[in-house]
């Protein structure tokens, strides 16, 4: 069953599969793609305890090696509501005796959604319930429409940027990069970019991109401080395109297979708790 915030300005509809997203609509138009699953069956997942895909799924933890999918398990997962209020809902996926199975860690996993006039509020928060550290990461891959197709729009970057794009060998980053642009602050997209994979922006220094449609200035915003991985994905063709900022990254093809060892992975004390946001904006 589908849950709803509306406010008068937005409404946003959600899954508790996943605590996916699945339209964001203002002045009735939906703004996050329809989820056609004979292009690509998702709209909004939230990725977690993984972001990327790890080398033939597996990785090692004190000796023990776990199979563990691209992205992790929650985007499949049935959330529990744990409140929902007239503007804000609160998603809880707890660590089970399954997970343990692929991920050896307890925690508590919270997804909230929160209105704020024009704005949607998005915000991944873990808690270590355990005394030993917890090795996790956390990423958002929200698909926005574009029904007129992607090459009628830009990403506008908010500071100048050097847009050095690493490379995907399957799963993992290769040694080299692609320059799309040096002190640039639009990117005109094109489906040629994405006919390998995504673009992964290790280093840009903007923590806040809109997409613009060219022709009719309408845009959406996302602000998201605190992330330090920004990519861009499509499929070449499909009428969406993916804005993705990361806490976390994949692992380079010559990195090693320790969990605790993984690019950028994020360490949360025992008992600790810890909270990314980001704020999409229409």
């Amino acid at each position: 069953m589908n849950a709803v915030l509306s406010n008068g300005t937005l409404t946003a509809t959600f899954s508790a599969v996943g605590a996916e997203l699945i339209g964001l609509e203002k002045d009735g138009r939906n703004v996050i793609w329809e989820g056609d699953p004979a292009v690509w069956g998702f709209h909004a997942p939230v990725l977690f305890p993984i972001c990327g895909g790890l080398k033939d799924d597996r990785f090692l933890y004190r000796g023990k090696e776990y199979i563990l999918q691209k992205h992790g398990f929650v985007r499949r997962s049935e959330f529990a509501i744990e409140s929902k209020s007239e503007n804000e809902i609160v998603f809880l996926h707890r660590s089970s005796a399954e997970t343990l199975k692929q991920y050896p860690f307890p925690y508590e996993f919270r997804v909230s959604y929160t209105l704020d006039g024009s704005s949607l509020r998005v915000g991944y928060s873990v808690k270590n319930p355990s005394d030993d550290e917890l090795y996790f990461s956390v990423g958002a891959h929200e698909a926005y429409a574009c029904p007129e197709g992607i090459e009628e729009y830009s990403v506008l970057f908010e500071t100048p940027e050097t847009l050095d794009a690493t490379q995907l060998d399957g799963n993992l980053l290769a040694r080299k990069t692609v320059n799309y642009g040096r002190g640039v602050t639009e990117l005109p997209l094109k489906y040629d970019y994405f006919a390998v994979d995504a673009l992964v922006f290790r280093e840009i220094r903007s923590r806040s991109v809109t997409l613009l449609h060219r022709a009719s200035g309408r845009s959406i915003g996302l602000d998201f401080p605190g992330h330090d991985t920004f990519l861009l994905w499509t499929k070449p063709g499909a009428k969406y395109i993916c804005l993705e900022p990361w806490c976390g990254c994949p692992n380079y093809v010559d990195g090693g297979e320790k969990l605790e060892e993984r690019e950028r992975i994020l360490r949360l004390a025992g008992g600790a708790r810890i909270t990314k946001t980001h704020v999409i904006r229409l």
